[in-house]
């Protein structure tokens, strides 16, 4: 029963951070977690970096998290190597939270770790991702709560991470 448990949070997975190395999900038990699928040169991007930005100075000290996943799958939009993704993320965008390894989120390629996402809280029209900057909220026990389209401003979801968090 305490394994199907584990199987139900983002706590059993392992993946990989923008420079190659193993992380852990579980490092972050007990925090509220935001993952990310991001894209440096979509539309979308300025505002979001700026948004999530905004959110993890305000409560990265009260237990939140974001993790952002690269993605090329959307009209080509994160072209780059690690190290230019890096730069661009931290450097252009201000980027304070983890960066990781490039993924697929759709496909049957996709990570696991989105396979999971996907099948915890689909979306309008299916599973799959849309676009860039689809959001998953996780509360405190690494279960998805809440899955957010890519339109969705992350300052919108405050709320729901303030509540997760037990603050307001």
């Amino acid at each position: 029963m305490a394994e199907d448990a584990a199987l139900k949070s983002i706590y059993h997975f392992t993946v990989q951070d923008i420079r190659g190395n193993d992380v852990s999900l579980s490092d972050y038990s007990g925090k509220v977690v935001l993952i990310v699928n991001v894209a440096s040169k979509c539309g979308l991007t300025q505002s979001n970096y700026k948004e999530l930005n905004v959110l993890y100075e305000k409560y990265k000290n009260q237990g939140f998290e974001i993790l952002a996943f690269t993605c090329n799958q959307f009209a080509g939009q994160e072209p780059g190597t690690n190290e230019q993704i890096q730069e661009v993320a931290c450097t252009m965008f201000k980027a304070e939270f983890p960066i990781f390894d490039k993924v697929e989120v759709n496909g049957k390629n996709a990570a696991p770790l989105y396979k999971f996402l996907k099948s915890e809280k689909g979306g309008y029209f299916g599973d799959a991702i849309k676009w860039n900057f689809t959001k998953f909220l996780v509360n405190k026990e690494g279960k998805v709560v809440e899955r957010y389209a890519p339109t969705t401003s992350p300052l919108k979801i405050e709320k729901d991470i303030q509540n997760l968090l037990g603050s307001s």
